[in-house]
């Protein structure tokens, strides 16, 4: 008999070598009839999986997410089986499930087109609507690299090859399909009963621009059809929100080929946003202690080297020269860390000097790879509220706190403090050319952060593989109209480059001691920031950093003269305003103005400019008739104040 703790914390006694598919049966039928995968001490199983020893279990059906992970990565080798039958020619690289849903990577000779997509639709329900038996098997690495040779399947045989000499290879047997996958997958195709191709795109092989092209196909699936009509309602209204498309439309950002990818241009009113939210955050810093720095774009190799960025991030940079030709080779910065490092080697520190707390809006350059750009949120070159503090080991914790309160201001402010997740990153043991290779550092700076986020009562994951290369992050995540995660705030201990750069202070004994660094970004990269305020207010960007706060607009050219004494009352109290001068109907103007999402519309005429009042149609109340414009003016500049949302 082997105990099984369940997610209740309750504990039942069951024999060992039942599957998970058993025990649930053994719960309860109910469960069973519902149930999609396992999870087995925190690793997701198959209902398969055979349990043989004492574990914590738990029952994962459509409401967690591994359910949802398990119920749409079995669509997704429906959906590879119904290409398979349609083009034998194609070859298969990877589908997993994804946030809302599922994709697949195939090697073909052009790419998918809606018509080609419905086909492949109409081919998956013949499939579901058969049920086969879904069959899985493993093989030794010889039979397997055998098998997917023989399918003639060589992205397969890549996955095999970089597989662990020891690792389980695992195949399944979907839709007549043999493919190789870890799965998990459900037990049979029955309980897919909504699904639903969304979109093909392209992705280069593992997402290395260096390598080849292949066609991606996006899906979602759901048990009822109900959900599924209302996802995809709420996929409509995510694609009327998507800031590459809504961010154009306004005339917030552009792109031009010949500038080049990844490197947007920020037009006037996407300009002045920044400005706004820049000027905000950098006198929010002033009040909290911070100091003001400013550093070159590039340096030599040299300062990389010792900070350990030439070792474990040169790929991503944007190197100018070559070592073994020039005798000087720099880069442009993609981190402000070491130059603000140097700002502090430049004189001796005491204790009492601590903490120092360093700030900067910095340019920054990153190589990202051509298939992972994407609007403002993936870029090449961005701007942002960078920062690292110095900081004694007691004064660790009370700054950290610090940085997290700066943070949740910020968010609070900007309106999304209900639309993120928090992670705590940690490094991989097994990944040493990633991260610097001191275990026993990793270890207790990690437990020191999860010591600190456990004592500020924030609610975290944990992540493997996803720190700096110097040490664990907290990064507070957000997710796009699109269901794509990103990281808009990170805050980071660094127990490796103060030892480095030689940093030190000297400390009460008269001894020199190394301090503790806090790297951290208080509205994280601008860009990305303005990608996720479009999204989320649909354009409708609250007055305070909206970039035109009012437009006037005069009902004829006989009442400019009023119009012009409107507008200057207004930019007198440091408003932004526009006004609209053209010969066009005032309803189209006004039509106009309110798909600019301008916040306060104000229309003169004749009684207007008698009565010196304004008609007001705001973004808030709609129609609000006519108001006195000195009451109007301070009605703006007091919501601006108070940054209200």
């Amino acid at each position: 008999m082997i105990k099984i703790t369940l997610k209740d914390g309750s504990v039942k006694e069951f024999e060992a070598g039942l599957s998970v598919l058993e025990i649930a049966k053994n719960i309860s039928e109910g469960l069973a009839r519902v149930a999609l995968c396992g999870t087995v001490n925190g690793e997701v199983v198959d209902l398969r999986h055979i349990v043989n020893s004492d574990c914590n279990l738990n029952i994962c059906t459509f409401d967690s997410q591994e359910g949802k992970d398990a119920f749409r990565h079995t669509v997704s080798h429906v959906l590879s089986a119904a290409v398979k039958k349609l083009y034998p020619n194609a070859k298969l690289a990877i589908g997993p499930a994804v946030v809302n849903g599922f994709y697949y990577d195939f090697d073909i000779d052009g790419s998918f087109s809606a018509t080609d997509l419905e086909k492949i639709e109409a081919e998956m329900r013949e499939i579901i609507k058969a049920n086969e038996e879904i069959k899985r098997f493993e093989l030794p690495r010889a039979e397997a690299l055998k098998l997917m040779e023989d399918k003639n399947e060589p992205y397969k045989v890549e996955l095999i090859n970089d597989l662990p000499e020891d690792a389980v290879i695992s195949f399944y047997e979907i839709g007549g399909l043999v493919d190789l996958c870890a799965g998990p997958h459900i037990m049979s195709l029955k309980p897919l009963k909504a699904i639903k191709l969304t979109r093909s795109t392209g992705a280069y092989w593992k997402g290395n621009e260096n390598n080849k092209m292949l066609a991606r196909i996006y899906g979602t699936a759901f048990p009822k059809k109900s959900d599924l009509d209302e996802f995809l309602e709420a996929l409509e209204e995510a694609k009327k929100r998507d800031h590459n498309k809504l961010g154009r439309e306004l005339k917030f950002f552009t792109t031009d080929e010949n500038v080049g990818q990844g490197l947007p241009l920020l037009m006037p009113k996407g300009a002045k946003i920044v400005q706004v939210l820049q000027r905000w955050i950098e006198d929010e810093e002033e009040k909290r202690g911070y100091l003001l720095t400013k550093t070159p774009l590039m340096a030599k190799s040299d300062l990389y080297k010792i900070s350990g960025h030439w070792d474990h991030y040169k790929d991503g940079m944007f190197v100018l020269g070559d070592e073994e030709h020039d005798a000087e080779v720099l880069a442009l910065r993609p981190m402000t860390c070491p130059f603000q490092y140097s700002i502090y080697n430049s004189e001796q520190h005491s204790y009492r000097d601590l903490p120092l707390r360093y700030a900067e809006t910095s340019t920054l350059f990153r190589k990202e790879a051509s298939g992972e750009m994407h609007g403002l949120i993936r870029v090449r070159q961005f701007t942002l509220a960078d920062g690292h503090l110095i900081v004694r080991p007691d004064q660790l914790e009370e700054e950290f706190k610090g940085v997290v309160d700066l943070v949740k201001y910020v968010m609070t402010t900007l309106g999304i403090e209900n639309d993120i997740s928090y992670r705590f990153s940690k490094w991989d043991p097994n990944n040493t050319e990633k991260y610097i290779n001191d275990p026993e550092a990793w270890e207790s700076t990690q437990n020191l952060m999860r010591q600190i986020l456990n004592h500020l009562n924030i609610d975290f994951i944990e992540a493997e593989d996803e720190a700096a290369f110097y040490g664990p992050k907290l990064d507070v995540q957000f997710r796009n109209v699109h269901g794509k995660e990103d990281t808009l705030f990170t805050i980071q201990i660094d127990f490796a480059l103060a030892e480095r750069f030689d940093m030190s202070y000297v400390d009460k004994d008269g001894e020199k001691k190394r301090p503790y660094i806090i790297h951290r970004s208080s509205i994280g990269c601008y860009e990305r920031t303005l990608a996720m305020l479009i999204e989320k207010y649909a354009g409708a960007l609250p007055t305070w950093m909206a970039p035109v706060q009012a437009k006037v607009l005069p009902i004829s050219d006989k009442y400019n003269d009023y119009a012009e004494e409107v507008t200057k009352a207004l930019r007198n109290k440091g408003l932004r305003v526009e006004t609209d001068y053209r010969a066009e109907k005032i309803g189209y103007k006004i039509r106009e103005a309110r798909l600019e999402r301008t916040p306060y519309i104000l229309v003169v005429g004749e009684k207007e400019a008698a009565n010196k009042e304004v008609s007001v149609r705001s973004r808030k109340n709609g129609e609000e008739g006519s108001l006195p414009l000195v009451d109007l003016v301070n009605r703006i500049v007091k919501e601006v104040e108070d940054k209200e949302k």
